[in-house]
C-alpha cells in the first residue's frame, strides 16, 4: 500500500436541472456509490476512486487514482508525494466523469419535451428534476440487476458491495473505508463461486451469477457484450454511428440486444431491458416492473380488459405506449416516474428541496489521508479488456413456452 492525497477538487458546470447526483445516485440503477457526511459521493471506477458533490451550479469532481506498478518504491524528489502519474493526469478524469454521467443530453430539453406531451409528466417533474441515465459498463449493470430480482435497493447495494469486496481488485482506503472496483467476469467464473455466493445470501441468485459469468467469460466471444451497444452511445473512446430506423417497438439493434440478454442466466424481460436501458445506452427500453405496472394502472387507464394483469403481451403493450407517449428516450422518462414512485423520494410530494450552495467550502476542505493498492490505474481513453423500497424485477411475465425454452438451455 502506498499512502496518497486526493487530489484537487475540479468542476464542471452543471445545473441542478441537468443533473441532481442526490437523486440520480439513489434510484436504483447505479448500486456502489457511497454517500458521506458530508454530502460527497465515492466509488471505485475504472481503476480509481472517483468523487463527486455538487452545489447548486456546478458538479464538483475529484479522483485518487493508485500508484503504477512500473514506479519506483521511493519517487524522485521532483515527484509531488500525492499520486506518481503520467502528466495531465486529470484529463482522463475529466472524460470519465462527463462519459459515466451522461451529460451530453440537453435533459431540460428532454423534460420539456415529455412535459408538453403527457400531463401526468408534467405534474411530477418538478419535484424530480436532473435524473439522468448513467452511462454504466454493461457487465455491472447485467450482474447488478439479476441481483435486483425481487429485492430492494438497499439489498442489491448490499450483495453488489460483497461481490467487489471478495471478487473485486482493491483500489484503496479513504477514511477506513476500502473500495473496490466491480469483479471482471472471469472472477465469478471459479467452481466455488456459487456456493460462497450462497453463503453471502445471493440465494438463488448465486446460480445465476456464476452460470452469466461463465457464459460471458467463456462462451461469448471477447467484447460481446458492449457489442450489443447503442451505436450512438458507445463505450469511451469510440465515435458514435446511427443506431438507424426508430420504430414504436424501438430499433432494431435494441430489440436484438434485448433478446441475446434473454438468453443468460437470470435473465428475463424486466431485467433485459434494465441492462439495456442503463448498461447499454438504448434509450427506448422501458423496463416493466411492478412499481411501472402500477403507474401505469393508475395514471395511464391499464389495468382492465386483456390488460388486467401483467402478461407479457401487457409489458410489451405498456412499453410501447410509453415509448409513442415520449419517443426515443422513452427509458429515461420512464424512469423520472419510477423514482417519484420510490418510497425514499416520498417527501418530495409534499415538500420543498433546498438546495444549499456549498461551492465557497471546497477550497477549504481538508484532504483526507488515504492508502492505495499498488495496481494499474487504467487509463479511460482505451477500453477495459473484459467487458442502476421493492425494486420487484421478477420475471413473472415469461410465458410458459418461454420457460421451457429457457430450461432446455439449462
Amino acid at each position: 500500500m502506498t499512502v496518497a492525497r486526493m487530489n484537487q477538487w475540479k468542476k464542471l458546470p452543471v445545473a441542478l436541472t441537468e443533473l441532481c447526483l442526490a437523486t440520480t445516485l439513489r434510484c436504483g440503477q447505479s448500486f456502489r456509490w457511497r454517500k458521506s457526511d458530508d454530502d460527497i459521493w465515492s466509488m471505485a471506477l475504472h481503476g480509481r476512486i472517483l468523487s463527486l458533490r455538487q452545489d447548486s451550479t456546478h458538479l464538483h469532481y475529484r479522483s485518487l487514482c493508485p500508484q503504477p506498478i512500473e514506479a519506483p518504491l521511493t519517487p524522485p524528489s521532483s515527484i509531488p508525494p500525492s499520486i506518481i502519474d503520467e502528466p495531465n493526469q486529470d484529463d482522463d478524469t475529466e472524460t470519465l466523469v462527463k462519459h459515466y454521467l451522461n451529460l451530453e443530453p440537453d435533459l431540460g430539453g428532454l423534460y420539456s419535451q415529455w412535459s408538453g406531451a403527457d400531463p401526468n409528466f408534467r405534474k411530477k417533474a418538478p419535484k424530480f428534476t436532473g435524473v439522468r441515465i448513467l452511462r454504466q459498463d454493461a457487465w455491472e449493470a447485467l450482474i447488478g440487476f439479476i441481483c435486483s430480482s425481487n429485492n430492494n435497493i438497499a439489498r442489491i447495494s448490499q450483495m453488489v458491495d460483497k461481490l467487489c469486496l471478495h471478487y473485486g481488485p482493491l483500489i484503496g482506503n479513504v477514511n477506513g473505508t476500502a473500495y473496490h472496483d466491480f469483479p471482471i467476469p472471469s472472477a465469478l467464473t471459479g467452481k466455488n463461486v456459487e456456493a460462497h455466493l450462497r453463503e453471502l445470501g445471493f440465494g438463488y441468485r448465486a446460480k445465476y451469477i456464476h452460470q452469466t459469468a461463465v457464459m460471458v467469460a467463456n462462451e461469448r466471444s471477447p467484447g460481446w457484450l458492449d457489442s450489443l451497444r447503442n451505436p450512438e452511445s458507445p463505450i469511451l473512446g469510440t465515435k458514435k454511428s446511427p443506431a438507424g430506423e426508430w420504430t414504436l417497438e424501438g430499433r432494431d439493434g435494441y430489440r436484438s440486444a434485448h433478446e441475446a440478454l434473454l438468453d443468460l442466466q437470470g435473465v428475463g424481460p424486466k431485467v433485459a431491458d434494465c441492462v439495456c436501458l442503463m448498461g447499454l445506452g438504448w434509450g427506448e427500453a422501458v423496463p416493466v416492473d411492478t412499481h411501472v405496472w402500477q403507474i401505469a394502472q393508475r395514471d395511464y387507464k391499464f389495468g382492465k380488459g386483456k390488460h388486467s394483469s401483467l402478461t407479457k403481451a401487457t409489458y410489451d403493450a405498456i412499453a410501447n405506449h410509453f415509448r409513442k407517449l415520449w419517443g426515443k428516450e422513452a427509458g429515461w422518462a420512464h424512469s423520472v416516474l419510477f423514482t417519484a414512485d420510490l418510497r425514499a423520494f416520498s417527501e418530495r410530494l409534499t415538500a420543498k428541496v433546498e438546495i444549499k450552495n456549498e461551492e465557497a467550502e471546497h477550497d477549504l476542505e481538508p484532504h483526507p489521508v488515504v492508502q492505495m493498492a499498488a495496481v494499474r490505474k487504467i487509463r479511460v481513453k482505451r477500453e477495459l479488456e473484459e467487458g442502476n423500497q421493492i425494486l420487484e424485477l421478477d420475471e413473472s411475465v415469461v410465458t410458459s413456452s418461454e420457460r421451457v425454452k429457457r430450461r432446455r438451455r439449462t
